[in-house]
């Protein structure tokens, strides 16, 4: 691990080893004191262009005014008002804005992705009175026991805990094909798969509640599937009477330009997962359904935080503030003019094998001269961006993921970019 810039955060720092578990993971010794839009200063007062938005929480930006005076009206009113055993106004115009959004009529709300996932599966399984699921090679739904048993990104998620009954398939990794087909003439094997070998070697559809599946894989590497992909999905799905979740914990809140990243490949999900900048930087989550799915009795399915009343008034600020804004349209420009400088890079740095990503979700993969993985490499030039000054995180076997705040300028973002180009000309 290297240094970090100065004693106040070695102090911090070494306050933190001794009593914060271990089990959480820092690529390098940031400690974060402040942030407004899309600049975070640390608590040595060094500020930095933050091209990870959180984990792809802020869109909206860190001090967002407007959110910021959502979450102080709402807390001279009142913090908690135990929204699952009374009633409040402002959890019911947050699911009003989400069903003007999305069309879905019916919300559940809890506190992160990986509860909503957890909603989503208990949903499923209570609808169709199955107990199994499809999820993907590469996917990451959270760290509860039934969101885990759906994620398969790595081993260390996993190892030594129970999981539920899933199946696991191949995501369209065109990039990099687990299959070693070429796309189009591949005809999407990766999915038809389901229906060709899952459901006749391993898993009944019959006992199949709902296939998992992120429109644009996160944890995994930042992949973006054919859009024939997600179609397909659909299909086996509707052809064998199964759910389609989709897991929009980190594409969604037009991250890639449409509100949900699944309209970006013409398809609708049965149920919905979302979270990270729903919240606006407090906990939220929320599982959206139809009224005919999402039909199950009281005491089905409960928390004691979801439906937050500041939590709610945040998220329905935030998401006042980017429809306003266009704030969709804002990331598929930006994000196209990040790609094409990214991929001005290629020829310069062989260690960008590929470039990929819809509006401001873009991953970039590290190889080695002979095309496979290199996380060490990785893992150099996100240390090396902390030292030029820009937020970078890791994901996937090798790569680099850009999910700014969707406030960034364009100025902010060329900025961060020559920055790492700094950083690639120090690592690789």
């Amino acid at each position: 691990m290297i240094e970090p810039f100065g004693p106040r955060a070695e102090e911090i720092i070494q306050r933190d080893c001794n009593i914060i578990s271990p089990c959480l993971s820092r690529p390098y010794p940031l400690v974060i004191e402040r942030a407004r839009g899309a600049t975070i200063t640390d608590v040595e007062g060094k500020t930095y262009i933050d091209l990870g938005a959180g984990t792809a929480v802020m869109n909206v930006g860190y001090s967002n005014p407007e959110v910021s005076a959502a979450i102080t009206a709402q807390l001279e009113k009142i913090a908690h008002g135990d929204f699952s055993s009374f009633f409040a106004e402002p959890p019911v115009r947050l699911a009003e804005k989400l069903k003007q959004l999305t069309g879905y009529d019916r919300v559940f709300f809890c506190n992160s992705g990986t509860e909503s996932v957890e909603a989503a599966i208990k949903l499923a399984m209570w609808k169709l009175h199955r107990q199994s699921l499809v999820g993907f090679y590469g996917a990451f739904h959270g760290r509860t026991l039934g969101s885990l048993s759906l994620t398969c990104s790595k081993i260390e998620h996993k190892e030594h805990f129970p999981t539920i009954r899933v199946v696991h398939a191949h995501y369209g990794y065109c990039y990099r094909c687990p299959l070693h087909l070429e796309y189009p003439d591949c005809g999407i094997e990766c999915a038809r798969q389901i229906e060709t070998l899952i459901f006749k070697r391993e898993l009944s559809p019959k006992d199949t509640a709902a296939i998992v599946v992120e429109p644009i894989q996160g944890e995994g590497g930042y992949i973006v599937p054919p859009p024939e992909f997600h179609q397909e999905i659909r299909r086996i799905c509707d052809d064998n009477g199964i759910l389609m979740v989709a897991d929009e914990v980190q594409a969604g809140c037009y991250r890639t330009g449409t509100f949900m990243a699944m309209e970006n490949f013409g398809v609708r999900a049965d149920i919905v997962c979302m979270a990270k900048a729903l919240g606006a930087g407090l906990p939220m989550g929320a599982t959206l359904s139809s009224s005919s799915i999402m039909d199950w009795p009281p005491g089905t399915h409960s928390n004691t935080f979801g439906g937050n009343l500041l939590a709610s008034a945040a998220s329905l600020a935030a998401l006042n503030f980017m429809e306003r804004e266009d704030i969709g349209t804002r990331a598929q420009q930006l994000g196209d003019h990040l790609m094409m400088r990214l991929r001005e890079m290629q020829p310069k740095y062989p260690a960008i094998g590929d470039v990929r990503g819809l509006g401001l979700m873009i991953g970039v993969e590290i190889v080695k001269p002979d095309g496979s993985i290199d996380p060490d490499t990785r893992d150099r030039i996100v240390v090396e961006g902390f030292k030029e000054g820009i937020v970078l995180l890791p994901c996937g076997d090798s790569v680099i993921r850009f999910c700014p705040p969707l406030v960034i300028t364009k100025e902010e973002a060329d900025t961060g970019l020559d920055r790492f180009e700094a950083a690639m000309k120090k690592a690789v």
